[in-house]
């Protein structure tokens, strides 16, 4: 197993490394002045000129390429155009709010997700077989943008019950320990006895994760239906059952977990999914993620967030794909015996 993983890690260097090479060269061989586009048409010959010695835009190509690298690894990206602050130090305070909303969001997608395909396997091709899978379908087809915008006009507008946008109530002192504020929120329940923090952070977090869960739920339901299906009719389930086994433990212990497989990829792929695309969301509920911060950095034209944004994103989607392999190797372990 030690050293499935380790060829797992070996791997992730080539990867890795055409990822910044794409980076580099999307953003160096892009049309037009980065210079002027960063600084505007109104920019003076001396603030351009500063502007390309400071990023070694004046400099080879090939230079440029290896510096680019040098600095990739060092994880020193610069300062952003557009505030002036340290990348990385952006990235370590917006990527957490990004974490946490797509873990909450994955943990609702695949938790009705499987239910809801188990459910619509074992009752196949009756009324709840047929409710399930139209409301996947209606799920899939369905716009992150304007199902976001029905949630606050029913829920906060309409009803009050949940905030617009934002991850913490202003009036709320609130100063964070992990970054992560429900993680926040519970310790300082514990510590100070106040669970203000934990409901306010809760209530902030629900309407956008239903509505970043609602595609994986959806694509996760239909992807365990279609495998569970395949599952029930193979031979020792079937033997399982002859021999009088209970049929929720054949369903679970037997046909659930060798369907997991093709389930455990779209996790993987979806959560990796989440993380990079959830710059609708969080425009539309104003939360304070590396979304809508690449968002922002994208119309200024701040290239170095948008280069450490995009290789931030990348890497943890990289590194998810090893997970789901060693997952996958787990579950089966003639995988790595391949």
């Amino acid at each position: 197993m030690v050293r499935y993983i380790l060829q797992r890690l070996l791997l992730l260097i080539p990867t890795l490394l055409g990822v910044l090479t794409i980076v580099f060269f999307m953003t160096a061989l892009s049309p037009g002045d980065p210079a002027r586009i960063m600084l505007g048409e109104r920019a003076n010959e001396q603030q351009l000129e500063q502007l390309r010695e400071e990023l070694g835009l004046n400099r080879p190509v090939g230079e440029q390429y290896l510096i680019y690298l040098e600095h990739s690894l060092r994880l020193d990206f610069g300062r952003s155009i557009k505030t002036r602050r340290p990348v990385m130090e952006e990235i370590q305070e917006l990527f957490p709010a990004t974490v946490e909303l797509a873990l909450v969001a994955m943990f609702l997608a695949t938790f009705l997700g499987i239910l809801v395909g188990v459910l619509s396997a074992v009752r196949k091709n009756t009324l709840l077989d047929y409710t399930a899978m139209v409301g996947a379908l209606a799920g899939v087809s369905m716009p992150v943008f304007w199902l976001g915008l029905v949630l606050i006009m029913i829920f906060s507008v309409g009803l009050g019950w949940f905030p617009t946008g934002g991850r913490m109530e202003v009036r709320l002192f609130f100063q964070p320990i992990t970054r992560f504020f429900i993680l926040d929120g519970i310790i300082l329940w514990f510590r100070e006895g106040n669970p203000a923090y934990l409901i306010s952070a809760a209530r902030h977090i629900v309407l956008p994760a239903i509505a970043l869960a609602t595609i994986p739920l959806a694509i996760i339901a239909r992807t365990t239906r279609s495998s569970m299906l395949e599952t029930m009719r193979q031979d020792y389930v079937k033997t399982a059952r002859a021999a009088g086994i209970p049929e929720r433990r054949v369903i679970f212990r037997y046909a659930l977990k060798n369907a997991l497989l093709p389930v455990i990829t779209v996790v993987g792929i979806q959560f990796g999914l989440l993380l990079a695309g959830a710059i609708l969301t969080e425009t539309i509920f104003a939360w304070p993620g590396i979304g809508r911060w690449i968002y922002s950095a994208i119309s200024a034209r701040d290239y170095p967030a948008i280069q450490a944004g995009v290789i931030v994103v990348s890497t943890v989607f990289v590194f998810i794909n090893m997970i789901v392999d060693i997952l996958y190797s787990v579950i089966n372990p003639k995988i790595r015996l391949q």
